[in-house]
C-alpha cells in the first residue's frame, strides 16, 4: 500500500483519538479540540499548526469544522 492509499482502520483510530484529544496549553487548555471555537482553529490554520501529533490533530479538527462535521463527534465525546 502506498502512502496515499486510504486506510479506513487508521482513519477510525485517528477520529477516535481526536474525540478525546485535549488542548494542552493556552487559553483553551484542557478543552477538547473538537470543541475549540472555529475562528480559533481557522486562525491557528493561517498561523501554522505546531509539528507533531498536536498539529496533526488540529489539522484534522480544522477540516472537520470547516466542513460542518462536528455533530459526528457527539456520540464519541468522553463524559466531562
Amino acid at each position: 500500500m502506498n502512502s496515499q492509499s486510504f486506510d479506513p482502520e487508521h482513519a477510525r483510530k485517528e477520529l477516535l483519538k481526536l474525540a478525546s484529544y485535549r488542548m494542552p496549553y493556552g487559553k483553551y487548555a484542557g478543552k477538547l479540540l473538537i470543541e475549540l471555537p472555529e475562528p480559533y482553529v481557522v486562525w491557528y490554520h493561517s498561523k501554522g499548526f505546531p509539528a507533531g501529533e498536536l498539529g496533526r490533530m488540529l489539522g484534522l479538527t480544522y477540516e472537520i469544522k470547516v466542513n460542518g462535521l462536528e455533530p459526528l463527534f457527539n456520540p464519541l465525546k468522553p463524559e466531562h
